[in-house]
């Protein structure tokens, strides 16, 4: 029998760790280009791969072997651009995963179980979708005035002219001109409330404006982010180019609709695609411009699968395709802001980006005064201390509202017996069970693993078990009981809610508990971070933080950092909006509940000085050899037991020491530990940190390794380990 003349190699998802080739050879009857997607073969599987390249010479293949040939070409879709590819293949060697992994994965799930039939029909046009469409066209013939109606896809586009234009601030005005002058990439340091989406919303207007076929990315860190940003895009965009301009991206979308906003980005049908980490992969053959909102934020890491940084990512696209970068954020990573300059600086003073300054916010408005409670001196175990219960209680009374932030969710962390020392331990896990007082039970955040809270104590049977620790409804129940004899202005009793992942797990209840907060239906917000960052809340005048001191007890660097961009996140949701402030004659402010007042994070943020305490923690960093001096990865084992874990990774590390591998000699492998939480679901954790002083050097020596990774953990001794993973700059250790 013969061969098809033609041979490709395939981009497929193969088992994690299984030392299957990454890129698989197939034949073909026709020549296909790079980047056509195709279902084909893999053991008793039928997948979805990409066409990588066609090899010069066809590949040795052992005697009475034969390869297989491809089942389908998805032909309905146009080949993934090689600028895509690109991306694929650097996210790839950098996060040290497989083509086929990043590759597949970067596709909508539905796609990946379709077959070139099912695309097919889902690509045609049907009967009900032409009726539709004919139907809007008349529609849109009897439209009395352009913009009398909702914007749609086939709504009348009014010129630029008829849509009044914002005047920019000094501060917004220099920032865009400094970004249409230079190539970037750029740093957008502008403090809470100035404006930094205005000048989001012009960039991304010039390149459209000034290519027919441009395409722009404007990244979030979380979901509940995307709803208000996509409003405020369709109603700077959609007069102009029609709603289908504008598409997101996220994994709280259905299949469909995540294929549907896929589809329209590949074709470049959308102009602008609004999205979260993942959107960072989406095929974009007209990308210009890519904005990377809250570049700080943890969330931009993906945990799971391969750890790559979007952010990161974001930056490299831009400089493999040419496309601009803006980097925004009012508390920008130590690692972005190491990696900036000013405009004005000669030389790049170790950094490549244009770091562009907007201190002052919208209208004249004021930052909040920052105001430290010393908890040492209020009455003990007191929830909230007097003068900040004064404080909100007077907010109330005006008619405007207050955020409690807390980051921690549920009653009490644990549940304790006095009497015998118990504890709500999860039995699946090194971690407590968080008591949930709303619905009676302990949840483990860890697993999921779920129980009635016990009548009685399960180690001696006493009957006063008691919570340990705070949480938001625990917050929530005590302001609720603080407040209950205070009045708002229509004489209606104050009203408290609370906004965390367990109050907004159904579909729409987030927006819905927003637009209350924006009506003004809500006095006393209490939230995690979730509320802390992004929103526009304009009637919001105080901010309290509650039991901050906690993030700071860790043995994570990145602890500092981490909270103190979540509390100048958090202040600045205060006094956003500087004509309701006037006219309340109010002044926005953040009180902090805390036992050290003194410590540096809260001296920096009491003057908001954020370039004060980036200096103060870039030079202990520097002083300690930690990131951004210093480059870092972590090798992680899951096994049966933490013995097994270790017992691999100190494998694994004498087989680098005695295989000579490149760059072993500047790298430094620190011996196994287990990780902080090292016990997840029945599963034991270890992990072995890797650095060095050079990243070209870190990368080199992690590829070189993989093969012996796999040796190893093919070696029967190691037969209890579950699975193993590499996370290249994690950022948490």
């Amino acid at each position: 029998m013969s061969l098809p003349a033609h041979t490709v190699h395939v981009a497929v998802q193969t088992p994690a760790h299984s030392a299957v080739g990454d890129l698989l050879s197939y034949t073909c009857e026709q020549p296909l280009e790079p980047g056509t997607l195709v279902r084909v073969p893999l053991g008793r599987r039928e997948l979805l791969g990409v066409v990588w390249d066609a090899p010069a010479q066809p590949p040795a293949v052992p005697e009475g072997v034969e390869l297989r040939a491809i089942c389908a070409v998805l032909e309905g879709i146009a080949p993934l651009p090689a600028a895509w590819r690109r991306l694929v293949a650097f996210a790839a060697y950098y996060y040290q995963r497989s083509v086929g992994e990043i590759a597949v994965t970067a596709l909508p799930p539905q796609l990946r179980d379709m077959t070139a039939e099912q695309l097919a029909r889902r690509l045609r046009p049907t009967k009900a979708a032409a009726k539709r469409a004919a139907k809007a066209a008349k529609a849109e013939q009897a439209q009395p005035a352009p913009g009398a109606a909702p914007a749609s896809a086939l709504a009348p586009a009014p010129a630029a002219a008829d849509i009044p234009p914002i005047v920019l601030s000094a501060e917004q005005a220099d920032v865009f001109t400094q970004i249409a002058a230079h190539p970037g990439p750029f740093l957008l340091y502008g403090s809470t409330g100035s404006g930094k989406t205005e000048v989001y919303l012009r960039t991304t207007q010039a390149a459209l404006d000034a290519d027919p076929g441009a395409q722009v990315l404007v990244m979030v860190p979380e979901i509940n982010l995307t709803p208000q940003l996509e409003q405020r895009f369709l109603a700077r965009f959609a007069p102009q180019y029609g709603a289908a301009c504008v598409v997101s991206m996220h994994s709280g979308m259905t299949n469909p609709q995540r294929l549907k906003s896929w589809l329209a980005a590949h074709t470049g049908t959308a102009r602008i695609v609004l999205g979260t980490r993942m959107s960072v992969f989406a095929s974009l053959p007209g990308l210009s411009l890519i904005v990377v909102d809250e570049e700080h934020d943890a969330s931009y890491k993906q945990q799971e699968g391969a750890r790559y940084s979007a952010r990161d990512l974001a930056i490299w696209r831009g400089r493999d395709t040419g496309a601009k970068v803006i980097l925004g954020s009012a508390t920008p990573s130590l690692e972005s802001w190491h990696a900036s300059r000013p405009p004005n600086a000669d030389e790049p003073q170790g950094g490549r980006y244009l770091r562009l300054h907007m201190p002052s916010r919208i209208g004249a408005a004021a930052l909040p005064r920052v105001r430290l409670v010393d908890m040492g001196q209020q009455p003990r175990k007191a929830v909230f201390s007097p003068p900040l219960i004064d404080a909100i209680t007077e907010r109330v009374q005006r008619g405007e509202q207050s955020l409690v932030l807390l980051n921690r969710r549920g009653f009490a962390p644990v549940l304790f017996c006095a009497d015998c020392g118990w504890k709500s331990d999860c039995p699946h896990c090194s971690a407590h069970q968080v008591f949930h007082k709303a619905d009676r039970t302990l949840r483990c955040h860890h697993c999921g693993y779920t129980q009635r809270v016990p009548m009685a104590c399960p180690g001696c049977g006493n009957p006063d078990i008691l919570p340990l620790g705070k949480g938001t409804e625990q917050l929530e129940e005590e302001l609720a009981r603080l407040l209950r004899n205070v009045q708002r202005p229509d004489r209606e009793p104050a009203r408290v809610a609370r906004i965390d992942a367990d109050t907004t797990r159904a579909k729409g209840a987030l927006e819905e508990q927003l637009a209350q907060v924006h009506a003004g239906d809500i006095d006393v917000l209490v939230g995690t971070q979730m509320v802390a960052k992004g929103h526009d809340f304009r009637r919001i005048t105080l901010v309290a933080a509650v039991q901050p001191d906690s993030a700071l007890f860790s043995s994570d660097y990145r602890a500092p950092e981490r909270l103190f961009s979540l509390l100048m996140q958090a202040a600045g949701r205060a006094g956003r909006d500087a004509h309701y402030v006037a006219a309340q004659g109010s002044h926005p402010e953040m009180w902090i509940q805390t036992h050290d007042p003194s410590h540096p994070v809260y001296t920096a943020l009491r003057s908001h000085d954020y370039p004060a305490f980036a200096a103060r923690q870039l030079r202990e960093r520097r002083d300690a050899g930690m990131p951004p001096f210093a480059f870092q990865a972590i090798v992680r084992a899951d096994a049966r037991s933490q013995e097994a874990a270790q017992a691999f990774l100190a494998a694994a590390a004498q087989a680098a020491r005695q295989a000579g591998l490149p760059h072993v000699d500047d790298v430094f492998l620190y011996p196994p530990i287990p990780m902080s939480v090292q016990r997840v679901a029945n599963v034991e954790r270890a992990q072995m940190l890797i650095e060095s002083a050079q990243r070209p050097a870190l990368l080199r020596f992690l590829w070189a390794w993989q093969a012996h990774l796999h040796w190893i953990r093919a070696q029967p001794e190691h037969r209890a380990l579950v699975r193993w993973l590499v996370d290249v700059d994690p950022l948490a250790i």
